[in-house]
């Protein structure tokens, strides 16, 4: 079984190579003249045709929550355990353990490497009203599974899985992680990147191609709808398993108080023994099935639910850093129109340079220097936008492919999800029935 996967592992990176080399050689064939557009596109299809090949080398396991209690502050951490068959680890297994703030750390740089890949959220980082508590049992585990899921959805990535940082949060101890954290930009630079963003997201996107329109308004109605699913899904596990007012008891817990009661009172009715106890014995088992039903549904679905309603957020976050791009590309378009409009009008006109004549300048020569410095911030706009119009080339490709391997992905979870929902339902009535078939055959 292991050589198979040593032998599956090498044809994969003997694949990958030879797909490396092919791309080398089309780009050093490409002439001046040729649209980087062909190159990007196939960039891209050749390496998401890898993932169509199926075979996963990267294996990662979140379990063992520890509670920390330190002076500052009290944490949980996660034990990660990876094992892999590629070559640019050096070692086949690792095991290291991390805190939710390193993999909210993960995200955010495969976020800022990648900005219009789709990145699975996190859970959320802190616990609403009316939510279990923070180190409750129940939220760890729940939050373990989202972990888990998380880390695996970036190790199924074609390109997020050869992520440095990726590999860095799988591999490197406590220590070693905290040193790489240190290394990332400045704080004047982080700024800078979010003054940017801010400055492009108030300006707006002019041309937004089609496309991506659509996107948004699909994101806009898949949001509302896993919205409102996944308020329903919450309620109906709040109702059945606890009482919502003091004066009505909800159906399992009314199940509950009176299985007993029937069993009590079958002690004080000699003729009514079997038929009571029969009565209690039903009740019984309706509550143990209705609490496996329950907690199927709060187990598999609601996450599921809450996980694409997160999504959402992420994906018109990814669709915000699409137009910050655009963004940035027209307003260097427009700023180069304006330094033309400007140079066209030094040869119509010198009135600007009236008051520099009473200080004795040349007006010629003043009009000469500036025309150069256009000329100058003119050479530095047209390199700026080549470089700007490859990343917004790149940017679109990159989303629209990534897109649908998202809604290929999503249509799997949600469908698997309502299918297993019908199938707990259809198991539990046919549990109940099972259970029951005797009761109503029987005399009082």
């Amino acid at each position: 079984m292991e050589s198979e996967s040593t032998t599956s592992s090498a044809q994969v990176n003997g694949n990958l190579a030879q797909t490396v080399a092919d791309l080398s050689k089309h780009m050093l064939e490409l002439d001046e003249d040729d649209d980087l557009e062909v190159f990007i596109q196939d960039a891209l299809i050749n390496q998401y045709k890898l993932e169509e090949q199926d075979i996963k080398d990267v294996f990662i396991t979140v379990d063992c929550p520890e509670n920390h209690v330190t002076s500052i502050e009290t944490f949980v951490t996660y034990r990660v355990i990876t094992k892999t068959t590629r070559s640019e680890f050096d070692s086949s297994e690792y095991e290291v353990r991390r805190r939710y703030q390193d993999f909210l750390w993960l995200k955010g740089k495969l976020e800022e490497a990648h900005p219009t890949l789709i990145i699975n959220p996190l859970p959320e980082k802190f616990v609403m009203k009316g939510m279990m508590e923070r180190f409750n049992d129940d939220f760890i585990e729940t939050r373990r599974k989202a972990l888990h899921k998380f880390v695996n959805r970036i190790a199924d990535h074609p390109i997020l899985s050869f992520n440095e940082d990726f590999k860095v949060f799988l591999t490197a101890q406590a220590w070693e992680l905290a040193s790489h954290k240190k290394q990332g930009p400045g704080l004047l630079s982080r700024m800078g990147e979010t003054v940017r963003a801010v400055a492009a997201s108030v300006r707006g996107v002019q041309n937004r191609p089609e496309e991506f329109t659509a996107m948004n308004d699909y994101v806009e109605t898949f949001g509302q709808k896993m919205g409102m699913l996944d308020k329903i899904a919450q309620r109906i596990v709040k109702e059945q398993k606890a009482p919502v007012s003091t004066d009505i008891v909800e159906y399992l817990e009314g199940m509950k108080e009176c299985g007993p009661v029937y069993t009590l009172w079958s002690g004080s009715e000699d003729q009514l023994v079997e038929p009571l106890k029969a009565i209690a014995g039903c009740i019984d088992n309706c509550c143990k099935v209705t609490e496996e039903q329950v907690a199927g549904l709060s187990e598999n679905q609601v996450p599921i639910l809450h996980e694409y309603v997160l999504c959402a957020e992420t994906l018109k976050a990814v669709l915000r850093r699409r137009d910050n791009i655009q963004a940035e590309y027209e307003s260097k378009v427009d700023a180069l129109a304006s330094k033309k409009a400007d140079k066209e009008n030094l040869k119509h006109t010198d009135l600007s340079f009236v008051f520099g004549g009473f200080l004795g300048k040349n007006t010629e020569e003043a009009k000469q220097q500036k025309e150069q410095r256009l000329d100058c911030e003119m050479k530095e706009l047209k390199e700026e936008i080549g470089r700007l119009e490859d990343k917004v080339e790149c940017a679109n490709n990159t989303l629209k492919v990534d897109w649908e391997r998202w809604k290929r992905n999503m249509q799997g979870d949600v469908k698997s999800a309502f299918v297993d929902m019908a199938d707990t339902n259809m198991n539990y009535y046919k549990k109940v029935c099972a259970k029951n078939r005797g009761f109503p055959s029987m005399k009082l």
